[in-house]
């Protein structure tokens, strides 16, 4: 259980990357300085508790000019297992930037739900903010509930949000089928695929490899 009640700075001019695995519950505030930058990964992906519940929360407010923030989220749901993120980014001051990606995948009884608080404040002019998430359910029982909110008290911006839930592709399913992959495998290489862009972003090399790795024991 990650907690922290009071505010976690990151410094003026300071680079930090935060990575929080099968965290049953993480609620951070986190507080940027000027030209500071922060990545943070939030995934969800337990092969063994097949009734795992997560919940995460993340507050992340730029404070000064010129700061970046970056934010990636995953999760292969499986069984019984939920996982509930919220998060908020507030842009108090203008000239910064942030990106949210978030995947979620959805088997079984599985529940998700992504709630996304993306805030400009009047004094944040030449703001770039954007936010996507994207859901795949492989079962008619999944639940993914998305729930993006947008405010904008500023003119001067680049904003963005996007939300998709759906089904893997068949059109492409069936391109692969006919040239000799059959289905399971097929289904697997999408979802890796789907992965990827999450995945990438990690600097450890070794745990985007381990990760993949337990995807497909999963799948």
């Amino acid at each position: 259980m990650l907690h922290h009640t009071t505010p976690y700075i990151i410094s003026a001019g300071e680079t930090r990357e935060l990575v929080f695995i099968n965290e049953p519950s993480t609620h951070w505030h986190i507080v940027q300085e000027e030209n500071s930058s922060l990545r943070v990964h939030i995934i969800y992906l337990s092969e063994d508790d097949t009734n795992a519940q997560w919940q995460s929360t993340l507050t992340i407010e730029q404070n000064a000019a010129n700061c970046r923030t970056e934010i990636y989220a995953m999760g292969l749901l499986h069984e019984s297992q939920q996982a509930h993120l919220l998060t908020r980014v507030h842009h108090n001051i203008g000239g910064g930037y942030s990106s949210q990606i978030l995947k979620f995948v959805l088997d079984d009884q599985a529940k998700g739900s992504f709630r996304g608080e993306l805030k400009i404040l009047p004094n944040a002019q030449q703001t770039e903010a954007y936010q996507t998430n994207r859901n795949i359910l492989l079962s008619r029982q999944a639940e993914m509930l998305t729930e993006p909110q947008l405010e904008i008290y500023a003119d001067d911006v680049k904003a963005s949000h996007g939300a998709t839930t759906g089904q893997l592709d068949e059109a492409a399913l069936f391109y692969m089928q006919q040239r000799c992959i059959d289905r399971d495998t097929a289904a697997k290489l999408l979802l890796c695929a789907f992965f990827d862009e999450v995945i990438k972003t990690l600097s450890d090399t070794q745990l985007q490899e381990e990760l993949l790795e337990k995807i497909n024991r999963i799948l």
